[in-house]
């Protein structure tokens, strides 16, 4: 009985605000997906652009694998931004490189590291208006 190889696949996920991106790295051609779409077809063009940086910091690595992303929630700027890092960690944990790790913390710290800022919760008696904000008083 002969046992098959099988081949090296890495999941990571990326996130953004309430965005969340799982992607699939594995050996291949160069293909990459985001929700069944070929990146050279998504749109509009500027998220593209985005979801691209990843790659071209990478230079030709990307052309020895396929990336398969899903990713739901949020809009599509913080969705852009989530697929920008599952590709990232993707792969930096797909070809174990450090040179590509410190790279991408050199070029944009957010490619590898989830950025945890949020809105501030809004204080009673005046939700409506922000979560500092007070009524204008005059001084005389």
């Amino acid at each position: 009985m002969v046992k098959e190889k099988k081949d090296k696949i890495t999941l990571t996920t990326g996130k953004r605000k309430t965005s969340v991106a799982r992607a699939r790295v594995k050996k291949g051609s160069g293909e990459i997906k985001i929700n069944g779409i070929p990146l050279d077809l998504y749109q509009p063009e500027y998220v593209r652009m985005k979801m691209r940086e990843a790659l071209i910091l990478a230079g030709d690595k990307p052309k020895r694998i396929d990336i398969k992303v899903n990713v739901q929630g949020g809009g599509i700027s913080s969705q852009a931004d989530a697929v920008a890092q599952s590709i990232a960690k993707g792969m930096v944990e797909f070809f174990k490189d450090e040179k590509l790790k410190k790279l991408y913390l050199d070029y944009d710290r957010n490619l590898l590291v989830y950025d945890d800022r949020r809105c501030e919760p809004h204080k009673p008696s005046r939700s409506r208006k922000g979560a500092r904000r007070h009524k204008q008083r005059s001084k005389r």
